[in-house]
C-alpha cells in the first residue's frame, strides 16, 4: 500500500518544515531511552518512597528494578458520565499487570471537567486552558521516574489532548490510551434537537427540555454525538495509541474489561525490557500527524482538534499549520455521517463497521500513511481489525469488513457522502478562520448578509428572544478568543440560530471563540485570528457592514469601501469581568501569555 502523491507531497513539506525542532525532540527522547529504566537512578530513599504504598509482592518487584512497571493516569471523577466507568478501571490493570509479570500504579490524576455542564456558563472560560493544566499534570505524574510504560485513562473534549501532550513530554516512554466507552443510545439526536429549538422559540418548557436532555444523556459513558469527545477517540486509533477497534466499546460489558486488561499486557510488551519497543515520541511523527488530520476530515470531526492536533504536533517537535489542514481536507473523501453530521450516533457507527472499517477502506484506497508506527505493531494495517470476545476475559482480533453495515452511515472512497473533508479555512480582510461544513447544507456554504455585532453569547440569545435578529443576519460574537476570556465554546448559540435558519432567512456566525463539536447546520466562522482582544479586524467590523462568507471558496470579507477599512480603528471592550469568577482569576498568567489560535491557544510554548 503506499500513500497518494496529494498526501505525501504535504507530508513532506510537513516534515521539512518540522526538521529543526523535530531532531531536537527526537535526541532528547533518545537520550532519555539510553538511561533504561529510570528507577535504577532513584536512591534507595527514593526508591522506598516510590513503592512504600505498595503490597508486599509489587514491592519485591519494584525493589528488583528488572520487572516493568506501568504508570496509570486517570482522569476519573464520579460526576461525569464519560470519566465514571474509570473508577474500576486501576483495579482490573493491576490485576492484569501482575499476571503478566509487572507492576502498575496510579501515578496520578488529572483534572476532568465538561462542556455540556460549562456550556453558556462562566467556567466554560477554563475549559481550553484545562488541556494545558492537564498536560501539568500529566507531567507531574510522571516527575518520579518510577515507569517503564504509562496508560492514559481519558476520554472528553480537553482530556485526551492535554494527556497526550503531557505524554509527549515523556516521549522515550510507551504510551497506551484506554477508552471507556459511549453510553448507550438514548433519545434520538434528531428529536434533541428538534427539542432544543422548541425551547428556544419559547413553546416548550425547561421540564420538558429537561425531558430530553435527561433522555438523550442518561448514563455513564460518553455522549453518543460525534462530538470533540468521541473525535478524541477516533484519532487515538488513527494515530496508533489505541487497541484496535476499542474506541466505541460500550462501559460495564465483558468485552469493554477484556480489552482494559489486554491494554495493560500490550503496555509490558512495548517497554524497553522487551523486544518491542515503542516509545510514543516515535508513534507520534508527521505521518501519524497527517493520518489523524485524516482521521478528522473523513468523520466529519470537531473543530476542536484545529486547535488540538497543532498543540499536539508541536509537542512532538512537529509545525502542523492551518494550510496543511485544509490542503488535507481537500484530498480527503468524507465516509462517515454519525451526529450532527447525519442522523446515527456512534453506537450505530461501530456496529455498521466503524473505525476499522473506515481505516481498512481508506488504506486500501492511499489515503492513508500505511508505514507509521503503533502500540499494536503491523503499521496502520493492524489497526484495521475488531475485537472479539474470547472466552471469559479474552480478546481476538478479526480483520475489519471490507463493506460498511450501513450505507446511511459509512460510505466508501469510490462513492462518498462529500469528495472532500468537513473543515475548510476562511480567508480574508477580517481575517483567518476555520469553518467546519460537513452538517451544513449547500444552500447554505454562502452567506452574505449585515452584521450585527455582539461582545457576549448572552447579547445574542437576548437579541434572538427579543425579535431582533428576524432578518438576513451574520451574528458578530467577538472578544471570545483565548487572550480575551479563554476562548469559550459557543454552543448555546446554534438553537436560536438554527430557528432563524429554519424561518428562512440567511444566517451564520463569526466569532473569534470556539463552537462545540456538535455543531452543525448553521455555517459558523470560528478561531478568528488575530482575535479582537489583539487589535484583529474583527474589532473593526461595525454594526450593518456587509460581510460575505464563502465556504466554497474560502472567503471572509467585510464589504467595505478599502480605504475606510484600513483607517477603522479597532474597538476595545471592557474585559474585566473576565478576571474573576469560578477561579479565573488563577488563570491571568494563561491569558496573557497564551497563543493565537492558529498556533494552538496554548501556554506551553
Amino acid at each position: 500500500m503506499t500513500v497518494k502523491a496529494e498526501i505525501a507531497a504535504i507530508t513532506d513539506r510537513l516534515i521539512e518544515r518540522s526538521k529543526p525542532s523535530r531532531e531536537i525532540y527526537l535526541e532528547r527522547v533518545s537520550a532519555a531511552a539510553s538511561q533504561g529504566p529510570h528507577r535504577s537512578a532513584l536512591s534507595c530513599g527514593n526508591l522506598a518512597h516510590g513503592f512504600a504504598a505498595c503490597g508486599s509482592g509489587d514491592k519485591e518487584n519494584l525493589a528488583g528494578e528488572v520487572v516493568p512497571n506501568l504508570a496509570i493516569v486517570t482522569s476519573f471523577n464520579d460526576m461525569l458520565s464519560a470519566h465514571q466507568p474509570f473508577e474500576r478501571f486501576p483495579d482490573i490493570i493491576k490485576q492484569a499487570a501482575r499476571d503478566a509479570g509487572g507492576v502498575a500504579q496510579v501515578a496520578g490524576g488529572v483534572p476532568a471537567m465538561c462542556d455540556g455542564v460549562t456550556q453558556g456558563q462562566k467556567g466554560m472560560e477554563l475549559s481550553l486552558f484545562s488541556r494545558d493544566v492537564i498536560a501539568m499534570s500529566t507531567a507531574i505524574s510522571l516527575s518520579h521516574n518510577m515507569f517503564d510504560a504509562a496508560l492514559y485513562l481519558g476520554v472528553c473534549d480537553k482530556i485526551v489532548p492535554g494527556l497526550l501532550i503531557g505524554a509527549l513530554t515523556f516521549g522515550h516512554l510507551p504510551a497506551v490510551f484506554v477508552p471507556a466507552g459511549p453510553m448507550p443510545s438514548g433519545l434520538p439526536n434528531p428529536e434533541k434537537v428538534r427539542v432544543r429549538q422548541l425551547y428556544a422559540e419559547g413553546k416548550i418548557g425547561r421540564p420538558e427540555l429537561l425531558e430530553a436532555e435527561s433522555a438523550s444523556y442518561h448514563s455513564p459513558g460518553t455522549c453518543t454525538f460525534f462530538g470533540t469527545a468521541n473525535s478524541n477517540q477516533m484519532l487515538m486509533e488513527f494515530m496508533g495509541l489505541h487497541l484496535p477497534g476499542s474506541s466505541f466499546i460500550n462501559p460495564g460489558t465483558p468485552l469493554r474489561d477484556a480489552l482494559t486488561k489486554q491494554a495493560a499486557r500490550r503496555a509490558l510488551a512495548i517497554t524497553a525490557t522487551g523486544n518491542e519497543y515503542t516509545p510514543v515520541g516515535e508513534v507520534i511523527d508527521e505521518k501519524a500527524i497527517v493520518n489523524g488530520v485524516i482521521g478528522l476530515h473523513t468523520t466529519g470531526g470537531s473543530t476542536n482538534h484545529v486547535l488540538h492536533l497543532v498543540a499536539i504536533a508541536r509537542a512532538a517537535g512537529i509545525v502542523l499549520t492551518l494550510e496543511d489542514m485544509s490542503d488535507l481536507a481537500e484530498v480527503t473523501p468524507f465516509l462517515a455521517r454519525v451526529y450532527p453530521n447525519g442522523m446515527y450516533d456512534v453506537n450505530h457507527f461501530h456496529a455498521a463497521g466503524g473505525l476499522p472499517y473506515l481505516i481498512g477502506e481508506l488504506l486500501g484506497e492511499g489515503h492513508l500513511h500505511p508505514d507509521v508506527k503503533t502500540i499494536w505493531g503491523d503499521g496502520l494495517a493492524g489497526m484495521a481489525q475488531e475485537p472479539k470476545l474470547e472466552g471469559a476475559d479474552g480478546v481476538r482480533w478479526e480483520p475489519a469488513p471490507k463493506v460498511g453495515g450501513n450505507d446511511k452511515v459509512l460510505s466508501t472512497v469510490a462513492k462518498p457522502f462529500s469528495a472532500d473533508g468537513g473543515l475548510k479555512v476562511l480567508n480574508g480582510n477580517i481575517g483567518r478562520s476555520v469553518i467546519k461544513i460537513s452538517a451544513v447544507k449547500q444552500e447554505h456554504l454562502v452567506v452574505e448578509a449585515p452584521v450585527r455585532i455582539f461582545e457576549t453569547q448572552h447579547g445574542i440569545r437576548e437579541a434572538f428572544e427579543a425579535g431582533e435578529l428576524n432578518h438576513d443576519v451574520i451574528a458578530v460574537c467577538r472578544f471570545q478568543g483565548p487572550k480575551a476570556n479563554g476562548m469559550p465554546e459557543l454552543h448555546k448559540l446554534t438553537p436560536p440560530l438554527g430557528v432563524l435558519q429554519d424561518r428562512g432567512f440567511k444566517v451564520a456566525l463569526l466569532t473569534d471563540g470556539r463552537m462545540s463539536g456538535a455543531s452543525g447546520k448553521v455555517p459558523a466562522a470560528i478561531h478568528v485570528t488575530p482575535e479582537a482582544a489583539d487589535g484583529g479586524a474583527i474589532a473593526k467590523l461595525q454594526d450593518g457592514d456587509i460581510v460575505r462568507l464563502d465556504a466554497t471558496t474560502g472567503e471572509l470579507l467585510a464589504l467595505v469601501d478599502e480605504a475606510e477599512w484600513d483607517t477603522r480603528v479597532p474597538a476595545e471592550a471592557d474585559l474585566s469581568a473576565n478576571s474573576f469568577g469560578v477561579g479565573t482569576e488563577l488563570f491571568a498568567s494563561f491569558r496573557n501569555l497564551v497563543s493565537s489560535s492558529e498556533q494552538g491557544a496554548s501556554v506551553l510554548g
